[in-house]
Protein backbone atom coordinates (compact mmCIF):
# COMPACT_ATOMS: atom_id res chain seq x y z
CA UNK A 1 0.00 0.00 0.00
CA UNK A 2 1.33 3.42 -0.97
CA UNK A 3 1.37 5.91 1.86
CA UNK A 4 -0.82 8.97 1.25
CA UNK A 5 1.09 12.22 0.95
CA UNK A 6 1.95 13.61 4.36
CA UNK A 7 1.00 10.47 6.34
CA UNK A 8 4.56 9.81 7.43
CA UNK A 9 5.13 13.44 8.37
CA UNK A 10 1.92 13.51 10.42
CA UNK A 11 2.90 10.39 12.35
CA UNK A 12 6.46 11.56 12.96
CA UNK A 13 5.15 14.85 14.31
CA UNK A 14 3.39 12.90 17.06
CA UNK A 15 5.89 10.06 17.58
CA UNK A 16 7.83 11.48 20.55
CA UNK A 17 4.64 12.26 22.46
CA UNK A 18 3.27 8.79 21.70
CA UNK A 19 6.46 7.11 22.94
CA UNK A 20 6.31 9.15 26.14
CA UNK A 21 2.69 8.14 26.69
CA UNK A 22 3.41 4.45 26.06
CA UNK A 23 6.45 4.52 28.34
CA UNK A 24 4.46 6.14 31.15
CA UNK A 25 1.75 3.52 30.72
CA UNK A 26 4.08 0.50 30.62
CA UNK A 27 7.31 1.50 32.39
CA UNK A 28 9.38 0.04 29.56
CA UNK A 29 11.04 2.04 26.80
CA UNK A 30 11.44 -1.04 24.61
CA UNK A 31 7.77 -2.00 24.94
CA UNK A 32 6.79 1.62 24.33
CA UNK A 33 8.66 1.61 21.03
CA UNK A 34 6.93 -1.64 20.04
CA UNK A 35 3.52 -0.16 20.85
CA UNK A 36 4.21 2.95 18.78
CA UNK A 37 5.43 0.79 15.90
CA UNK A 38 2.15 -1.15 16.08
CA UNK A 39 0.26 2.15 16.03
CA UNK A 40 2.25 3.15 12.95
CA UNK A 41 1.25 -0.02 11.14
CA UNK A 42 -2.40 0.73 11.92
CA UNK A 43 -1.99 4.33 10.83
CA UNK A 44 -0.73 3.10 7.46
CA UNK A 45 -4.11 1.44 6.87
CA UNK A 46 -6.13 4.60 7.46
CA UNK A 47 -7.71 6.06 4.34
CA UNK A 48 -6.63 9.61 3.44
CA UNK A 49 -8.90 12.25 4.93
CA UNK A 50 -10.78 9.79 7.13
CA UNK A 51 -9.27 11.10 10.39
CA UNK A 52 -9.98 14.74 11.25
CA UNK A 53 -7.69 14.87 14.28
CA UNK A 54 -4.66 12.60 13.77
CA UNK A 55 -3.21 13.42 17.20
CA UNK A 56 -6.35 12.33 19.01
CA UNK A 57 -6.66 9.22 16.85
CA UNK A 58 -3.05 8.17 17.46
CA UNK A 59 -3.27 8.88 21.21
CA UNK A 60 -6.43 6.79 21.40
CA UNK A 61 -4.78 3.95 19.45
CA UNK A 62 -1.64 3.91 21.60
CA UNK A 63 -3.64 4.06 24.85
CA UNK A 64 -5.79 1.09 23.86
CA UNK A 65 -2.76 -0.91 22.78
CA UNK A 66 -1.11 -0.14 26.12
CA UNK A 67 -4.19 -1.24 28.06
CA UNK A 68 -4.04 -4.58 26.24
CA UNK A 69 -0.30 -4.87 26.90
CA UNK A 70 -0.76 -4.11 30.61
CA UNK A 71 -2.76 -7.32 31.05
CA UNK A 72 0.21 -9.49 30.15
CA UNK A 73 2.71 -7.09 31.77
CA UNK A 74 0.98 -7.35 35.15
CA UNK A 75 0.90 -11.14 34.86
CA UNK A 76 4.67 -11.14 34.22
CA UNK A 77 5.31 -8.89 37.21
CA UNK A 78 3.50 -11.32 39.50
CA UNK A 79 6.32 -13.79 38.83
CA UNK A 80 9.10 -11.19 38.62
CA UNK A 81 12.14 -12.03 40.73
CA UNK A 82 12.70 -9.37 43.40
CA UNK A 83 11.69 -5.72 43.27
CA UNK A 84 10.39 -4.35 39.97
CA UNK A 85 11.46 -0.87 38.88
CA UNK A 86 10.55 0.97 35.67
CA UNK A 87 13.16 0.87 32.95
CA UNK A 88 15.48 3.83 33.69
CA UNK A 89 15.37 6.70 31.23
CA UNK A 90 18.55 8.74 31.44
CA UNK A 91 18.34 12.43 30.54
CA UNK A 92 21.18 14.23 28.89
CA UNK A 93 22.89 16.86 31.13
CA UNK A 94 21.65 19.74 28.97
CA UNK A 95 18.04 18.55 29.02
CA UNK A 96 15.41 20.09 31.22
CA UNK A 97 13.65 17.86 33.72
CA UNK A 98 11.25 15.49 31.94
CA UNK A 99 8.45 17.63 30.55
CA UNK A 100 5.67 15.75 32.35
CA UNK A 101 7.54 15.82 35.69
CA UNK A 102 6.76 12.19 36.47
CA UNK A 103 9.77 10.98 38.41
CA UNK A 104 10.77 7.37 38.95
CA UNK A 105 9.10 7.42 42.36
CA UNK A 106 5.87 8.68 40.81
CA UNK A 107 6.09 5.94 38.19
CA UNK A 108 6.05 3.46 41.07
CA UNK A 109 2.96 5.21 42.44
CA UNK A 110 1.28 4.65 39.07
CA UNK A 111 1.95 0.93 39.46
CA UNK A 112 -0.55 0.87 42.34
CA UNK A 113 -3.32 2.12 40.07
CA UNK A 114 -5.65 0.02 37.95
CA UNK A 115 -4.92 0.20 34.21
CA UNK A 116 -7.96 2.44 33.65
CA UNK A 117 -6.98 4.75 36.51
CA UNK A 118 -3.48 4.97 35.13
CA UNK A 119 -4.74 5.80 31.65
CA UNK A 120 -7.24 8.38 32.93
CA UNK A 121 -4.62 10.14 35.05
CA UNK A 122 -1.94 10.21 32.37
CA UNK A 123 -4.25 11.37 29.62
CA UNK A 124 -6.02 14.02 31.73
CA UNK A 125 -3.35 15.33 34.10
CA UNK A 126 -0.15 14.73 32.15
CA UNK A 127 -1.04 14.83 28.45
CA UNK A 128 -3.91 17.32 28.72
CA UNK A 129 -6.48 15.27 26.79
CA UNK A 130 -10.08 16.47 27.00
CA UNK A 131 -12.39 14.49 29.28
CA UNK A 132 -14.80 13.59 26.48
CA UNK A 133 -11.96 12.22 24.38
CA UNK A 134 -10.67 10.14 27.31
CA UNK A 135 -14.18 8.75 27.81
CA UNK A 136 -14.25 7.75 24.15
CA UNK A 137 -10.82 6.15 24.42
CA UNK A 138 -11.70 4.12 27.54
CA UNK A 139 -15.30 3.36 26.60
CA UNK A 140 -16.62 4.98 29.77
CA UNK A 141 -18.92 7.88 30.60
CA UNK A 142 -17.17 11.24 31.27
CA UNK A 143 -18.36 11.21 34.89
CA UNK A 144 -16.80 7.79 35.43
CA UNK A 145 -13.55 8.94 33.82
CA UNK A 146 -13.48 11.98 36.09
CA UNK A 147 -13.73 9.71 39.13
CA UNK A 148 -10.95 7.48 37.80
CA UNK A 149 -8.70 10.51 37.40
CA UNK A 150 -9.56 11.86 40.88
CA UNK A 151 -8.72 8.55 42.58
CA UNK A 152 -5.49 8.25 40.64
CA UNK A 153 -4.51 11.84 41.43
CA UNK A 154 -4.81 11.21 45.16
CA UNK A 155 -2.35 8.31 44.97
CA UNK A 156 0.14 10.23 42.84
CA UNK A 157 -0.01 13.44 44.86
CA UNK A 158 0.78 11.47 48.03
CA UNK A 159 4.03 10.32 46.41
CA UNK A 160 4.98 13.60 44.72
CA UNK A 161 8.19 15.22 46.07
CA UNK A 162 7.36 18.49 47.81
CA UNK A 163 10.72 20.14 47.20
CA UNK A 164 12.23 19.60 43.75
CA UNK A 165 16.03 19.46 43.78
CA UNK A 166 18.15 21.80 41.68
CA UNK A 167 20.33 20.01 39.17
CA UNK A 168 23.66 21.12 40.61
CA UNK A 169 22.58 20.15 44.13
CA UNK A 170 21.33 16.78 42.93
CA UNK A 171 24.60 16.06 41.14
CA UNK A 172 26.57 17.03 44.25
CA UNK A 173 24.52 14.73 46.49
CA UNK A 174 24.81 11.85 44.02
CA UNK A 175 28.61 12.15 43.88
CA UNK A 176 28.88 12.43 47.67
CA UNK A 177 26.65 9.38 48.11
CA UNK A 178 28.72 7.28 45.69
CA UNK A 179 31.95 8.32 47.42
CA UNK A 180 30.59 7.48 50.87
CA UNK A 181 29.34 4.07 49.73
CA UNK A 182 32.61 3.16 48.03
CA UNK A 183 34.73 4.25 51.00
CA UNK A 184 32.51 2.70 53.66
CA UNK A 185 31.98 6.10 55.27
CA UNK A 186 28.89 5.23 57.33
CA UNK A 187 28.99 8.49 59.28
CA UNK A 188 28.59 10.49 56.08
CA UNK A 189 25.90 8.12 54.86
CA UNK A 190 24.01 8.49 58.10
CA UNK A 191 24.05 12.26 57.72
CA UNK A 192 22.79 11.99 54.13
CA UNK A 193 19.96 9.48 54.61
CA UNK A 194 16.47 10.11 55.94
CA UNK A 195 15.28 8.09 58.94
CA UNK A 196 12.67 6.31 56.79
CA UNK A 197 14.90 5.82 53.74
CA UNK A 198 13.98 2.90 51.45
CA UNK A 199 16.32 1.09 49.07
CA UNK A 200 14.96 -0.88 46.10
CA UNK A 201 17.17 -2.93 43.83
CA UNK A 202 16.04 -4.51 40.55
CA UNK A 203 18.11 -7.39 39.17
CA UNK A 204 15.22 -9.29 37.62
CA UNK A 205 16.81 -12.59 38.62
CA UNK A 206 19.54 -11.96 36.01
CA UNK A 207 22.18 -10.45 38.32
CA UNK A 208 22.63 -10.21 42.07
CA UNK A 209 20.26 -7.73 43.74
CA UNK A 210 18.35 -7.34 46.98
CA UNK A 211 15.13 -9.28 46.58
CA UNK A 212 13.08 -7.14 48.95
CA UNK A 213 13.06 -3.41 49.72
CA UNK A 214 15.39 -2.42 52.56
CA UNK A 215 13.55 0.09 54.76
CA UNK A 216 14.84 2.33 57.55
CA UNK A 217 18.10 4.14 58.23
CA UNK A 218 19.58 1.46 60.51
CA UNK A 219 18.96 -1.37 58.02
CA UNK A 220 20.33 0.56 55.05
CA UNK A 221 23.48 1.49 57.01
CA UNK A 222 23.97 -2.15 58.05
CA UNK A 223 23.59 -3.21 54.43
CA UNK A 224 26.23 -0.80 53.13
CA UNK A 225 28.50 -1.52 56.08
CA UNK A 226 28.28 -5.24 55.37
CA UNK A 227 29.02 -4.76 51.67
CA UNK A 228 32.10 -2.68 52.47
CA UNK A 229 33.41 -5.24 54.96
CA UNK A 230 32.89 -8.03 52.46
CA UNK A 231 34.20 -6.39 49.30
CA UNK A 232 36.36 -3.51 50.53
CA UNK A 233 36.91 -0.12 48.92
CA UNK A 234 36.69 0.72 45.23
CA UNK A 235 34.33 -2.12 44.36
CA UNK A 236 32.53 0.15 41.92
CA UNK A 237 33.59 2.55 39.18
CA UNK A 238 31.88 5.91 38.64
CA UNK A 239 30.95 6.34 34.97
CA UNK A 240 29.03 9.62 34.92
CA UNK A 241 26.37 11.60 36.75
CA UNK A 242 22.86 11.14 35.42
CA UNK A 243 19.31 12.29 35.90
CA UNK A 244 17.12 9.21 35.80
CA UNK A 245 13.41 9.81 35.27
CA UNK A 246 13.70 13.20 36.88
CA UNK A 247 15.81 12.08 39.87
CA UNK A 248 19.52 12.78 40.40
CA UNK A 249 21.85 9.81 40.35
CA UNK A 250 24.68 8.20 38.46
CA UNK A 251 25.80 5.36 36.22
CA UNK A 252 28.41 2.99 37.58
CA UNK A 253 30.15 -0.30 36.86
CA UNK A 254 29.96 -2.52 39.92
CA UNK A 255 31.58 -5.78 41.04
CA UNK A 256 31.85 -8.29 38.22
CA UNK A 257 31.45 -5.57 35.61
CA UNK A 258 27.71 -5.19 36.24
CA UNK A 259 26.29 -1.96 34.83
CA UNK A 260 24.06 -0.15 37.30
CA UNK A 261 21.93 2.97 37.50
CA UNK A 262 21.33 4.58 40.89
CA UNK A 263 18.60 7.21 41.30
CA UNK A 264 18.12 9.18 44.52
CA UNK A 265 14.87 10.70 45.74
CA UNK A 266 15.73 13.67 47.94
CA UNK A 267 13.40 15.24 50.51
CA UNK A 268 14.44 18.15 52.70
CA UNK A 269 18.09 17.77 51.75
CA UNK A 270 18.23 14.05 52.67
CA UNK A 271 17.96 10.92 50.59
CA UNK A 272 14.51 9.40 51.12
CA UNK A 273 14.76 6.60 48.55
CA UNK A 274 17.46 4.79 46.60
CA UNK A 275 16.50 3.09 43.33
CA UNK A 276 19.09 0.72 41.87
CA UNK A 277 18.56 -0.94 38.49
CA UNK A 278 20.91 -3.80 37.55
CA UNK A 279 18.71 -5.97 35.34
CA UNK A 280 20.60 -6.02 32.00
CA UNK A 281 17.31 -6.40 30.11
CA UNK A 282 16.40 -2.88 31.28
CA UNK A 283 19.73 -1.22 30.55
CA UNK A 284 19.93 -1.49 26.77
CA UNK A 285 19.34 2.23 26.28
CA UNK A 286 21.92 3.03 28.96
CA UNK A 287 24.50 0.88 27.15
CA UNK A 288 23.62 2.70 23.94
CA UNK A 289 24.03 6.04 25.70
CA UNK A 290 27.46 5.11 27.04
CA UNK A 291 28.66 3.68 23.72
CA UNK A 292 27.31 6.24 21.29
CA UNK A 293 26.22 9.23 23.32
CA UNK A 294 22.65 8.92 22.03
CA UNK A 295 19.83 8.61 24.50
CA UNK A 296 16.33 7.15 24.48
CA UNK A 297 13.39 9.06 23.09
CA UNK A 298 10.93 8.44 25.90
CA UNK A 299 12.28 11.21 28.10
CA UNK A 300 12.35 13.80 25.35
Amino acid sequence: MTLPDGATAIFEAHRRRLVRLAYRMLGSAAEAEDIVQDAWLRWRQVEPGRVREPGAYLTRTVTRLCLDALKSARARRETYVGSWLPEPIVEEPEDAVVADELTLSLMLALERLSPLERAAFLLHDVFDVALDEIARTLGREPAAVRQLAVRARRHVQAARPRFPVAREEGDRIARAFFTAVQSGDLATLQAMLAEDVVLRSDGGGKVLAFLNPVAGLARVLRLYGGLFRKFGAHSGTWLRPAWIDGLPGYLSRERGGVLQTTALEIEGGRIAAIYITRNPDKLGEVVKLLETGTGPTAAA
